[in-house]
Parts: structure tokens; sequence; C-alpha cells
């Protein structure tokens, strides 16, 4: 921001939300709150006068509703958006719409005692405005957000591919005994502000057939679920919203749930995912980092690390580890991020073994299966 605050204009059809956020953010020397609006009408008429560097916007307001607004900054003046949303599964899907309409970021809202729970969250609530301010606005190209688009793959091999997998998760025993040998492959993400649009690019691109992939994003507790059934229906791989004891399957694209840490486990000669919960790890749970150790300790040289958009450097030492026990590393270049913050970490410690742009990476993943 080259030393000037960063201007935001809060959207939002609640007086106790404008009053607390407003608060919040103006007391951060590094932050000035433009103004605040209770519709997109009136605020698209406020921000003509001052253009802000950071919208926090909430989803369900009178007389034109947040996905439309968004959409329509996004067309005609794209600007890093931060979603003020509420945590309910309705609140939840319409969140991950935004997010893949060019929203880099989400704060969550309870439906009561909505004051204190922001006051509480203030710190978060802060470092996603910087984080948004330090990123770009970018609007996802490349893939249709259209549930329709979908049926241009071959939905018979879809099915196929799928039930296979079923079966090979239902018909292998668990293993108790010594570790075995595997030549089981398997690709560990993580991501974080911007991943949501970076993972829908890359995920919708791995066709079914290669490793098996796990992945920690950086979200909101109850905002996971919806984002995993969302990129399920895009995708040719199924992924799900990870649950403990799951499979890491050829086909299938396991997310560590919000709120919770996500290890990838071997199970004989196989690979599981254990979900739990505990401190958060560089401010974050799940943690990229978390995730990254385990697949080094469990898969060595048989996993492909690929650490994508993101503020911060959860990932960066977990990546180091995966490449000092022989994983294949990657790293999305500064040019394609949102904010090339995790990545620059990889890179700086001697993680990544190469950088390349975001619509490269599936190609990386599909040649690592």
């Amino acid at each position: 921001m080259n030393g000037q605050a960063i201007a935001v204009f809060i959207v939002d059809d609640s007086a106790v939300v404008r009053q607390v956020l407003t608060t919040q953010l103006g007391a951060d020397p590094a932050i000035e709150v433009l103004g605040a609006a209770a519709d997109p009408i009136f605020a698209l008429d406020k921000m003509q006068r001052s253009w802000p560097d950071v919208i926090v916007l909430d989803l369900e307001m009178p007389r034109m509703d947040g996905i439309s607004f968004l959409r329509q900054i996004m067309a005609t003046h794209p600007t890093p958006v931060v979603i003020c949303s509420t945590m309910t599964q309705r609140g939840a899907e319409t969140t991950v719409e935004a997010l893949a309409a060019g929203a880099v970021s989400v704060v969550p809202k309870p439906m009561l005692g909505i004051k204190k729970y922001l006051e509480d969250e203030s710190a978060d609530i802060v470092a996603a405005v910087k984080a948004a301010a330090a990123g770009r606005a970018v609007p996802l190209r490349g893939s249709s957000t259209d549930p329709e688009s979908s049926s241009a793959r071959s939905r018979a091999a879809v099915g196929a591919a799928r039930a296979a997998t079923a079966a090979m998760a239902s018909t292998v025993p668990g293993h108790s005994g010594p570790l075995t040998l595997t030549t089981d492959r398997v690709v560990a993400i993580g991501t974080s502000t911007g991943g949501t649009q970076a993972l829908e690019v890359v995920l919708t691109a791995v066709p079914v057939g290669g490793a098996g992939i796990v992945v920690v994003q950086h979200m909101p507790e109850k905002f996971t679920a919806a984002f995993a059934a969302r990129l399920d229906g895009l995708c040719a791989l199924e992924v799900k919203e990870a649950v403990d004891g799951d499979r890491v399957l050829s086909g299938r694209v396991l997310i560590a749930p919000g709120g919770l840490h996500m290890e990838l486990r071997r199970d004989g000669a196989h690979y599981r995912v254990a979900v739990f919960d505990g401190p958060p790890v560089n401010r974050h749970r799940p943690s990229v980092d978390v995730l990254f150790r385990s697949v080094a300790h469990c898969a060595g040289r048989n996993a492909l690390g690929v650490i994508l958009t993101g503020m911060g450097d959860d990932g960066a030492r977990g990546l180091l580890e995966m490449h000092a026990a022989g994983a294949s590393t990657l790293g999305q270049d500064e040019a394609t991020c949102v904010v090339y913050g995790m990545p620059h970490e990889a890179v700086r410690l001697g993680a990544v073994d190469r950088e390349v742009p975001l619509h490269e990476v599936a190609g990386v993943i599909r040649s690592h299966g």
C-alpha cells in the first residue's frame, strides 16, 4: 500500500455489524474505514466518490444481494472483497459461490451473539482485510462456475471410476502390523487466500486415475463441506470433506474440515487420513504444515507437495521437510497468485523444486500419478 492506510468500505444491512466492524478496523493505524452502507445500491453511490482498496461484504441484503453486487464489482472494477457470512448451511453455500466469483476470503458470523463474536475475533478480521489488501482481485477464468459445464466430461466414465474407488475402499481391511513398502503415490496441496479459485482451476483439470489428493485450504469451520460439495459437482474427481479414517485413493480428493487438523497416515501399504482437534499451528487449524510434515514422514519420495496462493508462511517448513524426504515440490508462481506469501516463503527456504503458473499445476499433478 506504499505506506498509505488501507481504505476499506463495509457493506452490511446490520447496523450492529457495521458499527462493530467500523470500530475494529478503524482502531488499526494501517486501516482507514471510508464508510459503510446498508446495501449495495447505497454502497455504489458512496464508493464512486472514493474507491476503497478492500470491500467487506455481507451476502444477504435488501434491494441487491451480495453475489450480484460482487459480480458487478469484479466485472467493472475488480477489488479485493472479504465476505462477512453467517455460519449456516445456506450461508456457507452462498459464501462458496462468492469465493468462486472472486472474493478472496471469508469472515464468519453467527446468527446470534454477533457483536461479541466479532469483537472476540477482531484480530482475525483485521488480518483478513490486510491479507486482501496485499493481494489482487482475480476473477475466476478458465474454469466455468456453471455446474452444467461438468456435462462436458464423460459421466459414464466418471461414474465407473467412482464406483471402483468406493469398491476399493470397502474391500481393503485395516492394517495393524508393521508398515510395509508401498508404491502408492499421493499429492498434498496447501493454500489460503485466493485458494478456493486456484483449487477450482487445478482440480477441474485433473482426470481420474492419478494419485490420491489431500488438501488443506484455510477456511472457517462449517464452510469446507459446502466448498467440497461444489468442487465435487465440477470435477471428474470425487471431492469430499475428509472424515477421520478416510482412505486416500486414486480419483479422490480429501479436503481438511475447517477447525480441525488433517494428517496423512500409513495403513499397511496404503494411506488414510487422521482428522483431529488440536491447537492452531501458524495461527491456523487446519494447518498446511501439519499436513505436509505428515506426508513427508509417511510418503516420502512417493509424494508431490504443492503450495498455492496464500498469505503468511504456513506450509513452507512442512514443504521443506517433504523436499528433504525426497518428495517432488511445486510452488505457484508470483504472477498468478492472489497473494504470493506462502509460495514465496517456501521458495525462500529452498523447499520448492520449481515454480509454475497456476494453469500448469494440473499437468504436473497428472504426470505425478
